[in-house]
């Protein structure tokens, strides 16, 4: 069994900074920034379960909610990852959109 603590725990703490972030930080880029992670983990969790699916893209439910949606989207990939260097390509993927969103 593969130990996906590390990007459950990059998760939460890049929810916790959205969380905590001023709304003006969010507007100036930190929302559009996890949104787009959210996507792509979505995405990724989407071509793991269901490689032949059609593509689905996450909805933009407001600067309020990425950080829900970062968080429900890295914990459905997490259950799917079969492999650490996945897990770490994933935890990476996590920390460069944090460094990129600014909180």
């Amino acid at each position: 069994m593969v130990d996906t603590t590390p990007l459950t725990r990059a998760v939460e703490h890049f929810a916790d900074k959205l969380r905590a972030a001023p709304q003006s930080r969010l507007q100036r880029g930190a929302a559009a920034e996890a949104l787009a992670l959210a996507r792509r983990l979505a995405d990724w969790a989407r071509t793991v379960e269901e490689p032949d699916a059609a593509a689905r893209e996450m909805p933009d439910a407001g600067m309020f909610a990425v950080a829900d949606q970062i968080t429900v989207a890295g914990n459905d990939l997490a259950v799917l990852l079969l492999s650490d260097a996945e897990v770490g390509d994933a935890v990476r993927l996590v920390e460069e959109a944090q460094k990129r969103a600014g909180v």
